[in-house]
């Protein structure tokens, strides 16, 4: 128990300590991604925009999935989905490209993966905008619900940031997995209830089970019940899928709650443990 204190009260004391140098990690991110770049923040309204519109086409017209308000629908859940993959690929390497200050100076090595996340954090607010662009266009009715979109956005982070700090620790000592992520988020998206709606699997058990077990599921079901509540579609036919949002529960919270701080709690583990000999390993 001592040392749990201890370790925390280093962790605040580094926090502030070295404060000034995660501000300055995230504006060197900010300022490389926008050099040169014509449109520069713009990009990222723009960049889902032109995403939605390409799924929209593709699943909306050509493949026949119909989901009211679906331009909505598929944008609210892929800026979540968005935030967790720029978050966590970013974070992957963080520690490797830190190597030249890790090696002159002391510093707090979770401040790299932490840094990333805050970073996708501030690109996923500017895609805010093209969020509630596009639902007033498709016709979604705001509800004073969207108020609490802080909070799925926290629990997200606080999972982005346990997941991170397990893929950056792990990278440090085996570098294919920077080849095989990519592969392994191309699966968990389609894993992930984002273009389809839960409805269209209910028949299938085991893809049904499989999904509900993927903990990315439970922030984008909360992050489209508190920006889309009370645009409830109430009819379904073998075209058309019913989608349902209601208000966020108890439940809801405390199993969204539970993942982020179990996540958070192992990375952390982790993340300690491997850190003592990244020295030797970048």
């Amino acid at each position: 128990m001592n040392q749990n204190v201890k370790g925390f009260k280093k962790f605040i004391l580094d926090a502030k300590m070295f404060s000034p140098l995660l501000f300055n990690l995230v504006s060197r991110d900010f300022k490389i991604k926008y050099r040169r770049s014509i449109l520069g923040v713009l990009w990222s309204v723009l960049n889902p925009l032109l995403t939605m519109l390409v799924i929209s086409q593709v699943f909306g017209i050509l493949l026949k999935v119909q989901v009211e308000h679906f331009a909505a629908y598929y944008l609210v859940g892929a800026t979540i989905w968005n935030f967790f993959s720029e978050a966590t690929s970013m974070s992957m390497t963080s520690v490797l490209g830190g190597a030249s200050l890790i090696k002159k100076v002391y510093l707090p090595k979770y401040i790299f993966p932490l840094e990333k996340c805050l970073f996708a954090l501030i690109n996923m607010a500017f895609s805010l905008i093209a969020v509630v662009a596009v639902m007033l266009i498709d016709g979604v009715t705001p509800t004073w619900a969207m108020l609490l979109a802080p909070v799925p956005i926290f629990y997200t982070f606080v999972f982005c940031v346990g997941f991170s700090l397990i893929l950056s620790a792990l990278t440090v000592y085996f570098r294919d997995i920077q080849h095989l992520y990519g592969v392994l988020l191309t699966v968990w998206m389609y894993l992930t209830p984002i273009i389809y709606p839960m409805s269209l699997i209910q028949s299938n058990d085991v893809l049904r089970t499989i999904v509900m077990c993927n903990p990315l599921y439970y922030f984008v079901a909360y992050f489209r019940n508190v920006m889309m509540l009370g645009n409830v579609m109430v009819e379904e036919t073998a075209e058309q899928a019913a989608v349902y949002y209601t208000m966020p529960t108890l439940a809801d919270n405390l199993i969204c709650f539970g993942i982020a701080a179990v996540t958070l709690l192992l990375g952390c583990l982790i993340f300690s443990k491997a850190q003592k000999k990244f020295i030797l390993h970048i």
